[in-house]
C-alpha cells in the first residue's frame, strides 16, 4: 500500500477547518434581529423646534458681612427688570435665604433690589418673595431672582441608534439617507439664536411706511430728478477718484 500524502488529505482537512469555523460562528450568534430604524428624512422632523415656557434667572450672592449690592449686581438687577418688561410671562420670584450666617445681610439686599425693580418699572404685583433654607451647607446661600419666558428648544442631540457605516442591516446607508443625528446640531443652534420664540410660527406685522419719505421719493420720481439719497460724507470713505 502506498502512503497518502499531504495532498490527498488536503480536501478532507479543508472540511474539517470549514466546519470548526460554522460551529465558532454558531456559538456567537445570539439570535436577535437587528432592524434598521425608520425616521423622517427630513432633518425638521426628526428635530423639530418647540415653543416653550422655561425660567431666566440670576443668582445674587450677598456676603455675611455687607448689606447691599455691588454696581455689577445693581446692573443685573436693572438687566432682568428690562428683559421682564418684554419677554416675561409671569411674575419675578425671589428667593431669599434665612436662618443662614447672611440672612441679616440678604434681607438687606432684597430691600434694595426691591427698590431697583420697582423703579424699573416692575409693579409691585410683579415681585413674588419666599424664603427658603438652603439644604447644602457647602454652597453659599444666596438670592434668586427667575421668572418664566418663552424658549425655543430642539434636541437632545448625540443620539446614535445605528451605526453610520456598512451593515447588513443598516438599510439607510445602502440607500444614501441622512443619519439619525443629522441637522440636530442646526436646529439646536437656531432656537438658541432666535429672539422672539413666535417668530419661529408666524411672522411679525409690518409696520407702517414712513409717510413723508415716500412722498419725497415719489414728487422726484414724477420730475424726473434720482430718488438716490446723496450722503454728504460718501466720498470722505472713497481711497481714489478713480471713476470720476
Amino acid at each position: 500500500m502506498k502512503a497518502r500524502t499531504f495532498l490527498d488529505r488536503g480536501p478532507r482537512v479543508a472540511l474539517v477547518f470549514a466546519g470548526l469555523a460554522i460551529a465558532l460562528g454558531a456559538c456567537t450568534h445570539t439570535g436577535e434581529t437587528v432592524a434598521s430604524i425608520d425616521y423622517p428624512a427630513d432633518y425638521r422632523l426628526r428635530h423639530p423646534i418647540a415653543v416653550e415656557e422655561s425660567n431666566q434667572s440670576i443668582v445674587v450672592f450677598v456676603g455675611r458681612g455687607r448689606g447691599g449690592l455691588t454696581a455689577e449686581q445693581r446692573a443685573d438687577v436693572m438687566g432682568l427688570a428690562q428683559t421682564w418688561a418684554h419677554e416675561g410671562t409671569g411674575v419675578i420670584n425671589a428667593d431669599v435665604p434665612v436662618d443662614t450666617p447672611n440672612a441679616r445681610a440678604a434681607a438687606d439686599s432684597m430691600r434694595e433690589i426691591h427698590a431697583l425693580l420697582a423703579a424699573a418699572g416692575v409693579p409691585p404685583r410683579g415681585l413674588v418673595v419666599r424664603q427658603y433654607r438652603p439644604e447644602d451647607p457647602h454652597h453659599m446661600p444666596a438670592i434668586r431672582l427667575s421668572y418664566p419666558r418663552m424658549t425655543a428648544t430642539a434636541g437632545p442631540c448625540g443620539v446614535w441608534p445605528e451605526d453610520l457605516g456598512p451593515s447588513i442591516n443598516n438599510k439607510n446607508y445602502y440607500e444614501n439617507k441622512q443619519y439619525y443625528n443629522f441637522g440636530c446640531a442646526y436646529q439646536r443652534n437656531m432656537a438658541a439664536m432666535v429672539e422672539n420664540p413666535s417668530d419661529l410660527v408666524q411672522p411679525r406685522p409690518e409696520t407702517p411706511p414712513y409717510t413723508a419719505r415716500r412722498g419725497e421719493a415719489f414728487q422726484k420720481y414724477r420730475t424726473g430728478a434720482t430718488t438716490s439719497t446723496a450722503y454728504p460724507e460718501a466720498d470722505k470713505a472713497k481711497l481714489s477718484d478713480v471713476g470720476k
